[in-house]
């Protein structure tokens, strides 16, 4: 059974910069990507940042030059630097194994202004 575990997120002033965490653990033997995605009240999921094998990595235009997100094995991080409030959302990891895709439970990221 795999199991995604998230942490790092929490309440912050605009401008500031947090860094989420997410580890996954169980039966995975090929790892496509990892990533995050979050989701705003009476919003879709939308993606937020990717990185695939080989390092390639993609982000929505809105948090371009401002999240950077990078993966150690089975972890993914993304450090989220000048934070808005439009980036309240609960974020979710996000693992992609051949066709089927795996979710965390998602942590809150709260930019007050």
């Amino acid at each position: 059974q795999v199991q995604l575990v998230e942490s790092g997120g929490g309440l912050v002033e605009a401008g500031g910069s947090l860094r989420l965490s997410c580890v996954a653990s169980g039966s995975i033997f090929s790892i496509n990507a990892m990533g995050w995605y979050r989701q705003a009240p009476g919003k879709q999921r939308d993606l937020v940042a990717t990185i695939r094998n080989g390092g390639r990595t993609q982000y929505a235009d809105s948090v371009k030059g401002r999240f950077t997100v990078s993966r150690m094995n089975r972890q993914v991080y993304l450090q989220m630097n000048s934070l808005k409030p439009e980036d309240t959302a609960v974020y979710y990891c996000n693992l992609a194994v051949g066709a089927r895709d795996y979710w965390g439970q998602g942590t809150q990221v709260t930019v007050s202004s």
